[in-house]
């Protein structure tokens, strides 16, 4: 089996292709975990039944995109003991998974030659339940978002690097956190989620809806 990085020649490009794929920030709508959409609006996305909603001209989506290079600079400075690699619009495809792919905000090199992924998230502290969401934890639909990757790509860790930004009335607040995972630790999960898309791929084939799925 085998695993590729291929580099598209433009955003446009990338958008078009990863339309024939399911990508890691929509892998938790195949079970029940995306608070943006659900498994039948994927299906629906995916079989141009449904558009997909731009978000590219959100502010939280504009900080995130601009913030994202200089996050990934201050991780290099923070943590020399990982070699940091990064290309704009890249995709990984493995043939294992021929209906996924993953797009990486970069990938790291240890000391000891182990190759992991470095996630990116940046995120506005609004309400208390979404602090609770990060407390100690990642959000389930950016774990899965991991472990998606993790899948396509097989290497052996991940870094997910989250800044949570808080404003009280105009101060500007900045909390930053890592979180490392081991795949050896979650190598049921991955399984799990891998063949939840396999699953939903045949769906598509067959041009069939899915069952909602509910996470409960």
């Amino acid at each position: 089996m085998a695993v590729r990085m291929i580099q598209l020649a433009s955003r446009e490009d990338w958008l078009n292709k990863r339309k024939s794929y399911v990508g890691g920030s929509e892998a938790s709508a195949l079970v029940g975990c995306n608070p943006y959409m659900t498994n039948i609006d994927l299906y629906r996305i995916k079989t141009g039944q449904q558009a997909r909603e731009n978000t590219d001209n959100k502010d939280y989506v504009i900080y995130g995109h601009n913030a994202e290079p200089h996050l990934r600079e201050l991780f290099a400075l923070d943590y020399p003991e990982y070699k940091v690699g990064y290309v704009d619009n890249n995709m990984w495809l493995n043939d294992r998974y021929p209906f996924a792919h993953a797009s990486l905000d970069g990938w790291l090199t240890d000391r000891y030659g182990r190759k992991g992924i470095l996630e990116i998230k940046t995120t506005n502290i609004l309400q208390s339940m979404l602090k609770e969401k990060w407390d100690h934890r990642i959000p389930d639909n950016y774990y899965c978002q991991v472990l998606w990757y993790l899948g396509v790509t097989e290497l052996n860790f991940a870094i997910l690097k989250a800044q949570l930004k808080y404003d009280y009335d105009g101060d500007v607040f900045l909390t930053t956190k890592h979180y490392y995972i081991d795949r050896a630790d979650v190598e049921e999960d991955i399984t799990y989620l891998m063949q939840r898309g396999e699953t939903f791929a045949g769906y598509i084939e067959a041009k069939k809806e899915p069952p909602l799925v509910i996470n409960l």
